[in-house]
């Protein structure tokens, strides 16, 4: 071979270099997507396994305990009844509170506003001894002790805030051998780990036979897995240890298979019985709203919608920092709003004063980071605004599901931009699945051909489609704006060639940057001589986050003194045969509330309503003017279409073809 190649002048071996060259890109090319389809499979292979060991659980947990016939039954149904003002058990109730009882370790799955509290609450009033019941949030536990306290049920708090002669009365009370006067206590992870005083107070209590069970409230938070993962949790692996015989209760709104087998080992409860309830909630509307790009157009948006849309109404805003908090609430205020921040550096008085004014309706809107929230027991909440993304579609589900926890209509409404994405991804990239979980809402924002309960129940082993949203997201709503495939092969192309540009000049480019530069906007030498797409920016962007989600770009992170910063690459995922199609499209403009009706709207070539969508402010006075609000006719974007990715399908879904090249997805 090398007598051969020592014959041939240099333009023949450069006609054979290129020809390697050309032969070795199509292998890589083809490597990659085999390592890619590789990866995909093993996490589908790992999500059917978790999946059947979830349903041999549940088969085990049998149907039994859903009977009236245990000697608590008839006691149970009058305390129901005349204690918590409950005329039937809701799914899953009964069935959590026999187990409970029976002395079965428990873990009960169930959405927002299921009544999971109720599952150790009532058992507590049935039994003789203490319920200790742990919980991650002081807002959390306030809320139910206020709760308690209006049903005159005896419950304590036990925590940082609380005066030093009440938490030694409490130490007492437990120590004692006669039996306790409360019937529930409320404490944090962090007491039962660094109090060694609690601990050896509790251990008298279960000594004396006084310490009935321990209920564990967002058990998702004990896994590595979870959303929420919090390590002193991890303390909470002794319990089984040191009181063997009072059985333990964990109960969530959001985990998933691989977060449930991880809870029962860390608590060493493998025998535990499961209970899961449908995560469906067909009384909220889930809409994703185009969020402006400038701070005061987004107070503005904000501000119509509470003293139009939500006008008289309790509501939640949840932001990105403790700062947008605080600048939100302060704008809301100075436009005349009765609104109010809530944030981790809060003074806990200042916390607790909040909380209880919104509670008491003298507040109309909380504006909070994810620090409050959880199991918060105010049913009449008839919206929840995401300001900015939520870390993973688990930690939205949880937090939209604090409204219309009474069973009445209630608006969950997220406000999507672009630079959000990058804000969320350079926060949680470094932690277990972060960037797969924020990949994943990302995904759920901009795909508008997709029912939105059928994407969020992909995250629940569930399968919903359009009958079980009744016409209750954006979506569905819009069923008549079907919009069509296009080829976005050449605009990847494009990106792929500023990149390299980029490369060249030893520069990185930012999410931002990229698409100005494809849009001929921002510095000069990055542009391509190419035109610039026609296409309107919005939808560039959609492209962009379209191509990150789904590994045809790539975020690279570097850690500067001040900040993580985001830059985009190329990535693995390959285009095949020069043809890659997406249904973009702008978001859907919110329907007006006269348009919707139990769950369904008007034909939305009904003409466009007046209703109030601009507000002007003088000093504390609020002025609406009427003006013109966008039916989803005047919307003439195409639409997205995002096919799932391959871990997330059923085997039915996948078809890989004989030369083991492509996956191909079944879409709509």
């Amino acid at each position: 071979m090398n007598e051969q190649l020592s014959s041939l002048d240099d333009e023949e071996l450069s006609m054979h270099e290129k020809q390697i060259s050309d032969k070795l890109e199509v292998i890589e090319n083809k490597l990659s997507r085999l390592k890619s389809q590789k990866a995909h499979l093993l996490d589908l292979h790992e999500q059917i396994q978790d999946l059947r060991k979830q349903r041999r659980l549940i088969q085990h947990t049998g149907s039994s305990w859903d009977g009236e016939e245990f000697p608590w039954s008839a006691k149970a149904r009058q305390l129901l009844s005349t204690v918590f003002s409950v005329k039937e058990y809701r799914p899953k109730q009964l069935a959590t509170i026999n187990a409970l009882m029976s002395g079965h370790d428990v873990l009960f799955l169930a959405p927002t506003g299921a009544g999971k509290s109720l599952c150790f609450q009532l058992p507590a009033l049935l039994s003789d001894g203490l319920t200790v019941v742990i919980s991650p949030l002081i807002s959390l536990m306030e809320d139910q002790v206020w709760s308690l306290d209006r049903l005159k049920i005896k419950a304590k708090l036990l925590c940082s805030t609380i005066d030093k002669n009440d938490i030694n009365q409490i130490h007492r009370e437990l120590s004692e051998k006669r039996k306790p006067t409360l019937k529930l206590l409320y404490v944090t992870p962090e007491r039962l780990s660094k109090s060694k005083r609690f601990m050896t107070a509790l251990q008298k209590c279960y000594n004396n036979g006084h310490l009935d069970r321990f209920a564990i409230d967002e058990v998702h938070c004990c896994s590595q897995w979870g959303h929420d993962f919090r390590p002193d949790y991890k303390f909470l692996n002794v319990l089984k240890e040191m009181f063997p015989k009072s059985p333990l209760l964990g109960v969530t709104a959001t985990a998933t298979t691989k977060v449930i087998s991880d809870v029962q080992t860390m608590l060493n409860i493998p025998d535990s019985l499961l209970f899961v309830a449908s995560f469906n909630r067909p009384n909220l509307y889930y809409h994703v709203l185009a969020k402006p790009a400038s701070k005061q157009e987004q107070y503005d948006l904000i501000t119509n919608l509470l003293v139009s849309r939500f006008r008289n109404q309790s509501g939640i805003i949840y932001t990105y920092s403790m700062k947008d908090a605080v600048d939100i609430s302060t704008a809301l205020m100075s436009r005349g709003l009765k609104a109010g921040p809530y944030h981790a550096n809060l003074d806990s008085a200042d916390r607790t004063k909040i909380h209880k004014l919104w509670y008491n309706e003298d507040l109309q809107v909380v504006v909070a980071t994810v620090a409050f929230g959880m199991g918060i027991n105010k049913g009449n909440v008839r919206f929840v605004i995401h300001h900015t993304l939520s870390k993973s579609m688990e930690n939205f589900y949880q937090e939209s599901g604090r409204a219309g926890r009474d069973g009445g209509p209630a608006d969950c409404i997220l406000l999507y931009n672009f630079v959000d994405m990058f804000r969320i991804t350079t926060m949680t990239f470094s932690e277990h699945t972060g960037l797969k979980n924020a990949y994943a809402l990302v995904k759920y924002c901009i795909t508008t051909n997709e029912c939105r309960r059928k994407i969020i129940a992909q995250y629940f082993s569930e399968v919903w489609g359009a009958e079980n949203c009744n016409a209750m997201c954006d979506r569905c709503v819009n069923t008549d704006l079907v919009r069509p495939q296009k080829e976005i092969a050449p605009y990847v192309q494009q990106l792929y060639r500023i990149i390299e540009k980029a490369d060249m000049e030893q520069m990185n480019v930012t999410g931002l940057k990229l698409v100005d530069a494809w849009m001929h906007k921002g510095q000069a030498h990055l542009r391509l001589t190419d035109p610039a797409p026609l296409i309107d920016r919005t939808i560039a962007e959609q492209i962009v986050a379209y191509l990150i989600v789904n590994g045809y770009l790539k975020e690279s992170f570097v850690f500067t003194p001040y900040a993580t910063l985001s830059y985009i690459k190329r990535g693995s995922a390959r285009v095949s045969n020069n043809t890659l199609k997406f249904r973009y499209g702008k978001l859907f403009p919110l329907v007006p509330d006269a348009d919707r009706t139990n769950g369904h709207t008007k034909s939305s070539t009904s003409k466009a309503k007046k209703r109030p969508v601009a507000v002007q402010t003088n000093g504390s006075a609020v002025k609406r003017r009427s003006t013109r609000f966008m039916s989803s006719t005047d919307s003439t974007e195409d639409e997205t279409d995002i096919s799932p990715p391959a871990s997330e399908l059923s085997p039915d879904d996948i078809v890989i073809q004989d030369d083991v090249e492509v996956i191909e997805l079944d879409g709509d």
